[in-house]
């Protein structure tokens, strides 16, 4: 019986390098071209609508935030983009991949950028929370550690915070690199995960860092959520938290289900192959969505820019001098004017 399966098996099944582009194209029929042509007419599109959603950025909001905002905002489009690629040209997915998560891996310590931004700067932030302390309990890392003390917030403790996502934004480039020089030289498949190749080891060292990035973004969200609610920082969280668990826990849980096979060969698509397609057709839908959410959540009026706080104290140093109308006229410090 197993002399008969291993006769009926598809070459494709037991290949370790996904297919060609041309020959993935030719096996398509007519469902699937049609899938395709979809799948990357929504990538243009959200393409199309970042470029729209940048221009407006550019337009309409201060420089000090402007970039940080572009970026935050260019995750799904750019998630999108390298998604399609992947699922046109195959053996391109590794690359692809890496493209990705090294620009998602910035995108985390913008975010962190953003939030600091939103609360008017960092001499601004230290001067509302100057008698408050951070809550240092939260996820990924200690959300069940209930009994850490709370941090005092300085510019010691944002200058962690800060360290916390940049390593990662550092360090993912350059494990990125490692990879691809391992992969020349036959050490590095991204499917293999035996303790002997070293795909399982740069994996575990990738979601130490990840982890240890994600700390300080939440320990800032849970900060300053209150006082930024106007700014819609809510579902900006949660749009960034969606993006994170589509193009990482997804992928990494299709990825397991091919290596163990669950998700079969489909000529000439071999089971890991088949699961990053599968991967990369999800993700493009996904981020296409997330694309015309965030330009919904983003997009805001120009006098909506500064915090309700920043108001306050302006009102307040303008009530500070005093003014008399005296016939109609208005006067500063009691003198009429002549």
């Amino acid at each position: 019986m197993e002399g008969e399966g291993n006769e009926t098996l598809h070459p494709s099944c037991s290949a370790s390098e996904p297919p060609y582009s041309e020959e993935l194209l030719r096996s398509l029929d007519l469902p699937g071209k049609f899938l395709f042509a979809i799948l990357t007419l929504m990538t243009l599109i959200a393409d199309l609508v970042f470029i729209e959603e940048a221009l407006y950025i550019y337009r309409k909001i201060p420089s000090s935030k402007r970039s940080i905002i572009i970026w935050v905002n260019a995750a799904a489009p750019v998630i999108a983009t390298t998604s399609c690629i992947g699922m046109w040209i195959p053996r391109s997915t590794m690359f692809t991949d890496f493209t990705a998560a090294v620009f998602f891996a910035i995108v985390i310590h913008k975010f962190l950028l953003m939030m600091i931004k939103e609360c008017g700067g960092q001499k601004l932030l230290l001067r509302r929370f100057e008698n408050d302390r951070f809550k240092i309990s939260t996820g990924p890392c200690c959300c069940c550690c209930l009994c850490l003390p709370r941090v005092r917030i300085t510019r010691r403790t944002l200058f962690w915070l800060k360290l916390g996502t940049f390593q990662f934004a550092f360090l993912r480039p350059l494990l990125m690199f490692l990879s691809i020089v391992l992969w020349t030289n036959g050490i590095y498949t991204p499917y293999n995960l035996s303790p002997k190749g070293a795909a399982i080891w740069i994996s575990c060292f990738v979601g130490v860092i990840t982890i240890i990035a994600l700390w300080p973004v939440g320990i800032m969200f849970q900060q300053v959520r209150t006082l930024l609610i106007c700014k819609k920082i809510i579902p900006k969280f949660a749009l960034y938290q969606f993006i994170l668990i589509l193009n990482h826990l997804q992928a990494a849980i299709i990825n397991i289900l091919a290596m163990q096979r669950v998700i079969p060969c489909a000529p000439p698509l071999s089971s890991s192959a088949r699961g990053a397609y599968t991967t990369q057709q999800l993700l493009i839908m996904e981020m296409f969505l997330i694309t015309l959410i965030s330009r919904v959540v983003y997009r805001r009026r120009c006098d909506d820019l500064e915090p309700p706080e920043c108001m306050a104290e302006e009102a307040g140093d303008s009530k500070q001098t005093p003014r008399i109308i005296m016939n109609g006229a208005i006067s500063e410090d009691g003198l009429p004017r002549v």
